[in-house]
């Protein structure tokens, strides 16, 4: 079946308020085996909001609402989709005296057009709202469906989870299921080269998401039941995992931090690491991860280069010869802080994140970054051009993060070079 979303409010319009119920929806319809080919935001105006409503119930089964059953004139979503599916309002004495208790529970006065959310379909259905005073509604005209929810996700998500959600899985004589691959180390237009055939495939299908320093693979599959179609999803990941082996570097919504964490841990490892130009982003990132106190031993922002030499011991000789970014001093930064903590893998990055401080020898976007575990320090050079700054630093974390990560598995150092320490 068809299903579309469209949210209510003018403060979405003007970008006051981040649209999070329409992800939330599409990917809840997706996991429901509903299609979702169209989303609209749309203000509180009525006339803007008739158009709407009638163009999504001609074009889509199932059409899902957000906002605009507050009590103030300007919440009009109610009174706009009961006119379109042809169901009059009625007022409910029960949800009245909900709404009332509602506020005396709160120990707060309840203004007389608060009234106006008892106005429940008079053919359809009221959905609870335990969260708040607007019940949601859903009308129904040939076949047609619509189903309202409040605004703010804190009544939204319980609504949807406790009233709609049974009530679409009824619709459905199908289910979807999505598996989602994390790739590191591989761009996207490489990566496309290498699975392209496994791109093709109608059921289950496979997509390529870019992000930042990294490459989503989302398989889906429709199947009769969630059994059958994680075993599609599990054949077809299995082709990519053959190609792309330990790039891929994890499944689900989970990124390279929390991995590392779960993965040092796993092999009793501590990590420290010694920052620069990412300014400490590596630790906050390890440190976001519950539980990275088992395994995270510190993090030096050594950011002047008279902290790099007394709390790291980078030598002056080095700094001056070489410079502050140079693979030398990465080296010396990552042994430094290992050595410093009696952690089992140093992490150390020096580079210009920009975007000035640049030479025609060392531009803005190049970065050094080492990993030293016993007698040996991994050194990868990296440069971003025309990158902004938010761009090279997370790009130096995430590069740094997953050697730290290769190390704790013993796996190749792909565009690592090797130096041994001087005993």
């Amino acid at each position: 079946m068809n299903a579309e979303i469209i949210a209510v409010g003018t403060e979405l319009l003007l970008g006051d308020i981040l649209n999070t119920n329409a992800q939330y929806l599409a990917r809840q319809l997706a996991a429901l085996g509903f299609t979702v080919h169209f989303q609209c935001v749309v203000g509180d105006n009525p006339q803007r909001l008739a158009q709407v409503a009638h163009t999504a119930r001609e074009r889509s089964e199932v059409v899902l609402y957000s906002g605009g059953l507050g009590p103030t004139a300007d919440d009009l979503t109610k009174e706009t989709v009961a006119a379109e599916y042809g169901d009059p309002l009625r007022f409910d004495e029960a949800e009245y005296k909900k709404i009332e208790r509602f506020f005396r529970d709160c120990h707060r006065p309840m203004s007389e057009n608060n009234r106006k959310q008892a106005m429940v379909p008079a053919n359809g259905r009221t959905l609870a709202n335990e969260n708040g005073t607007a019940p949601g509604a859903m009308f129904v005209q040939n076949g047609r469906y619509a189903f309202l929810m409040p605004g703010p996700p804190k009544e939204l998500i319980p609504m949807f989870e406790k009233e709609v959600r049974p009530l679409l899985q009824t619709m459905q004589q199908c289910v979807l299921h999505s598996r989602m691959l994390r790739v590191y180390g591989i761009g996207e237009s490489q990566l496309e080269g290498m699975v392209a055939e496994l791109l093709e495939g109608e059921n289950p299908t496979a997509a390529l998401y870019a992000k930042t320093a990294e490459v989503v693979v989302r398989i889906t599959a429709r199947a009769a039941d969630e059994q059958a179609a994680q075993a599609m999803c599990g054949k077809l990941a299995d082709r990519f995992y053959a190609i792309l082996g330990d790039h891929i570097y994890a499944e689900g919504e989970q990124g390279m931090e929390y991995t590392v964490v779960r993965t040092f841990i796993d092999a009793g490892m501590t990590l420290a690491t010694a920052e620069s130009c990412t300014g400490g982003l590596v630790s906050e990132r390890i440190t976001s991860v519950p539980g990275s106190s088992e395994m995270f031993e510190c993090g030096v922002c050594s950011y002047s280069n008279n902290i790099k030499q007394l709390l790291l011991e980078v030598d002056s000789g080095t700094l001056r010869q070489k410079g502050a970014v140079s693979p030398e001093v990465a080296l010396q930064m990552a042994d430094g802080v290992r050595r410093r903590a009696g952690a089992t893998v140093g992490v150390g990055i020096t580079g210009i994140a920009g975007p000035g401080g640049g030479t025609e020898e060392k531009p803005v976007g190049l970065v050094y970054i080492a990993a030293a575990m016993g007698d040996t320090v991994w050194v990868h050079r990296m440069l971003m051009a025309h990158r902004t700054r938010d761009v090279v630093r997370l790009a130096a974390s995430q590069k740094a993060l997953d050697m730290a990560r290769r190390l704790a598995l013993g796996l190749p150092m792909h565009g690592c070079t090797a130096h041994r320490l001087r005993g």
